[in-house]
């Protein structure tokens, strides 16, 4: 059971707000994929997918998750010890059904979102009142990506979602090849100071607490923490841009160092972009990574 507590407060004092679980699961479901964009960082597919009479099932949720990736979300009311069996048993039906897949990407999203799925991260995120300590040890055994988030509803309109485990499969390597493949891109822009300034922003995001993920693309690298929290593109001649969760508006922006990018095309995700050029930079940085990192 999460310790995290709610209270509404007043100019008289402090009332809690008690937690609740939902009357039926599908009011989870119903209520997560109405707003699956805002909540998870997933764009909706479809609701109750059916794989077949081979496997006789259906897929609660299917999304595509902001860096391309294939998402099965499976939902539960309250603790169930099948949720995690299950959806990798889905998800075992979807890496077999890659154009299936594509092609309700292609009548929803576009070809353009079709032709970009990133199927070396195919996601499980598994929605549930709890989990227990053998279903945290369960993901961590598994070589999938898989986030274990429990809910609660407060009130009548407030909905609050915790991470309580979140594992990378093969997206992510160790940090030895991480910091290889850093090398080699800064190489081919600048050189040592290139590389010693991306593994600097490697380790300060990897560094910002349990579950940070880093995802592979052609054009930039993805942290999640469920959703993306920051986006690093490949080195340049003489810096390295860092996208993020942070609101422009919110803080002081410094010419040539931070710059609104909200109504501006780029690579990744994230409103803010932050430009690196030396140490002191990424130090300079680290607030807003923390920001980041925290809305995510």
């Amino acid at each position: 059971m999460s310790s995290l507590k709610l209270f509404h407060t007043t100019n008289e004092g402090v009332s809690e707000v008690a937690p609740r679980l939902a009357e039926v699961e599908a009011d989870v479901q119903g209520l997560i994929e109405a707003h699956m964009e805002t909540l998870l960082g997933v764009r909706f597919l479809a609701s109750e997918y059916g794989t077949g009479p081979v496997h006789g099932g259906r897929i609660d949720s299917l999304g595509l998750d902001e860096n391309g990736s294939p998402v099965i979300v499976e939902y539960k009311r309250g603790v169930d010890a099948g949720v995690i069996n299950q959806g990798l048993f889905y998800l075992a039906w979807l890496m077999d059904h890659r154009a299936e897949f594509e092609r309700l990407v292609h009548d929803c999203l576009g070809a353009t979102a079709a032709s970009q799925v990133l199927w070396s991260g195919p996601r499980l995120i598994c929605i549930a009142g709890d989990f227990t300590r053998y279903d945290v040890h369960a993901v961590r055994e598994h070589r999938r990506s898989i986030d274990l988030v429990r809910y609660r509803l407060f009130d009548s309109n407030l909905l609050g979602l915790e991470t309580v485990a979140s594992v990378s499969g093969g997206t992510r390597v160790a940090r030895p090849m991480r910091r290889q493949a850093v090398a080699r891109a800064a190489a081919d822009v600048q050189g040592a100071s290139m590389m010693v300034l991306a593994n600097a922003v490697d380790e300060a995001l990897l560094g910002l607490g349990d579950g940070v993920n880093r995802v592979e693309r052609k054009q930039y690298w993805a942290y999640q923490r469920l959703r993306n929290f920051a986006c690093v593109c490949p080195p340049q001649r003489s810096k390295v841009l860092v996208y993020l969760k942070v609101d422009p508006r919110d803080i002081d922006l410094v010419p040539g160092f931070t710059r609104d990018v909200s109504g501006l095309g780029h690579h990744g995700t994230g409103d803010l972009e932050v430009q690196l050029r030396t140490p002191r930079d990424v130090e300079r940085a680290q607030d807003l990574f923390r920001a980041s990192y925290a809305a995510a």
